[in-house]
């Protein structure tokens, strides 16, 4: 099912299906609802499933007045949870940027996540950002960089990242990077300098001290060092040798697995 809401004056597309406990799933940069689809075909016979997109990506509308802070993704995510009617406690799943808003969230609402699931994701003070990001929080140069990014550049650039995608998987991803996509992707970047998760990190270890946290996490990941996965103060981490960034899609099987008895352990 289909559905638009408005959350903080935004368009929303979300996608539901299924019965059962509900997990909302956020997706990362460049993605959208859509990299969750093999996940939810596994999941939806036990599960409430909904895959939202985030603002300016997808079928959702413009982010442009969106607050890009932590607080800001803690907030939104905050509301779209309730636009969404999740009254209860919920799962919650996410990589990549979703990570980060999911982690936000968790951090300043605690008491309304059941269980968390992180899927390579940064939160941490220590951690650098690797060399695209800092490009993109760079004034003039991101923009260069979103300007000359071609479908070559794109493709060379994703399969660096994961090198098992599929090619039809990465000309997907391109085929959804509107112009609006990207000045929202450095708007992003640029709102969340690394020494703001000094003061969130901590909060991130208090929230998961109490809500049981798994983190799925691709080991040949370029952009994102291994050892974040073991920061989180999380009860479980599960690698996967063979995927790079985008685990999700790389190892779908795996994941839904992974995720099905994290889930179902109650």
């Amino acid at each position: 099912m289909e559905m638009n809401l408005t959350v903080q004056k935004v368009k929303i597309f979300s996608r539901g299906s299924g019965e059962g406990a509900p997990i909302l799933f956020l997706h990362g940069v460049p993605d959208t609802h859509e990299i969750w689809n093999p996940i939810v075909a596994g999941l939806e016979s036990e599960f409430r499933c909904i895959t939202p997109d985030w603002p300016s990506f997808g079928n959702s509308g413009s982010g442009e007045a969106l607050d890009c802070s932590l607080e800001g993704h803690a907030d939104f995510v905050n509301e779209l949870t309730n636009a969404l009617d999740l009254q209860e406690p919920f799962y919650l799943v996410a990589h990549d940027f979703g990570g980060i808003s999911a982690m936000a969230f968790a951090s300043k609402y605690p008491e309304r996540v059941r269980r968390m699931v992180i899927s390579n994701a940064p939160f941490s003070p220590d951690y650098n950002w690797h060399f695209m990001a800092k490009v993109w929080r760079t004034t003039l140069l991101g923009e260069l960089s979103m300007l000359t990014m071609n479908r070559m550049a794109f493709t060379l650039s994703i399969g660096q990242g994961s090198e098992k995608l599929s090619k039809q998987h990465i000309h997907n991803m391109f085929s959804q990077l509107s112009p609006e996509m990207k000045k929202m992707i450095l708007k992003m970047y640029r709102a969340i300098p690394v020494e703001c998760f000094k003061e969130w990190h901590p909060r991130l270890l208090k929230a998961t001290s109490r809500i049981p946290t798994l983190i799925l996490w691709g080991e040949k990941d370029p952009y994102l060092p291994k050892w974040l996965a073991e920061s989180y103060g999380t009860q479980e981490v599960n690698y996967y040798s063979d995927s790079g960034h985008w685990a999700p899609a790389e190892e779908p099987a795996a994941f839904t697995a992974d995720l099905k008895n994290f889930l179902k352990d109650n």
